[in-house]
C-alpha cells in the first residue's frame, strides 16, 4: 500500500532509526555501551546523546520551540561546550538519562511535525546567515538522513562488541550463517582483498 502523506513516510523511516539506534544499546554493559570502538571515539551511547541534541535542536530551537525553556540547557548543549562534547557520556550522565532525554526529543520532534505544514518556515540559529532559512520538510529529511546515518555507525559499534548485527530484534536483515559460516567469509574477502592489491 502507497503511503499518501509524505510527512508520515517520513516520520515513519525517522522512527525506524530511532528505534534501530535504541536497540543497539539492549542487554550491554554500562563499559560496552560507552567505550570507544573508533580512533575518533564513536560509542553507542554517545550516537544515542548527538542524536538527541540534533532533534531539540533542529525541531526545537530552529522552529521557536525550544525544548529548554525553564531549565537551563545540560553543559553540553551550550555554546561553550568542548568540542564532541555530545558524542560521548560522563560518568556522571546515567543511560537512563540519556535515552530518556532521546524519548522526550522525539516527543517533542513529533510536536513540531504534527503541528506544522511541510513547507512551514525555520531558522537554524548556528548555519551561516545565508542558509538559515529552511523548511520543515528540509529539517525532516536531514534529521532523518543524519539519524540513519549514526544507526549504521551503530550497526557497526555494536557488531565490534559482541557480534550482534540487524536491523532490530528479530529482523536481522543480514544473510543466515552460523560462526564458522561467517568466518569463512571473511577470510574469503580478506584473501581476495590481498589478490586485488597486488595487481
Amino acid at each position: 500500500m502507497i503511503e499518501a502523506d509524505p510527512k508520515a513516510n517520513l516520520l515513519r523511516y525517522l522512527q525506524d532509526a530511532r528505534d534501530a539506534l535504541l536497540w543497539k544499546l539492549e542487554g550491554l554493559s554500562e563499559y560496552d555501551v560507552r567505550r570507544p570502538l573508533t580512533p575518533t571515539g564513536t560509542n553507542l551511547l554517545g550516537l544515542v546523546k548527538h542524536t538527541a541534541g540534533v532533534e531539540l535542536g533542529y525541531f526545537g530551537d530552529t522552529f521557536g520551540r525550544p525544548f529548554f525553556k525553564r531549565d537551563p540547557p545540560p553543559w553540553w548543549y551550550t555554546e561553550d561546550a568542548e568540542p564532541n562534547a555530545d558524542m560521548w557520556a560522563t560518568a556522571d550522565e546515567s543511560r537512563e538519562e540519556i535515552v530518556g532525554l532521546y524519548r522526550q526529543a522525539w516527543e517533542h520532534a513529533d510536536g513540531t511535525i504534527a503541528q506544522l505544514p511541510l513547507d512551514a518556515t525555520g531558522h537554524v540559529p548556528w548555519w551561516p546567515e545565508e542558509r538559515r532559512e529552511v523548511t520543515l520538510h528540509h529539517v525532516l529529511v536531514r534529521v532523518l538522513s543524519d539519524t540513519q546515518r549514526h544507526a549504521g555507525h551503530a550497526d557497526i559499534v555494536r557488531e565490534l562488541i559482541d557480534g550482534t548485527v540487524g536491523l532490530s530484534q528479530g529482523a536481522g536483515n543480514i544473510p543466515p550463517g552460523d560462526r564458522i559460516w561467517w568466518e569463512n567469509h571473511r577470510r574469503r574477502l580478506e584473501r581476495t582483498a590481498r589478490e586485488a592489491d597486488k595487481g
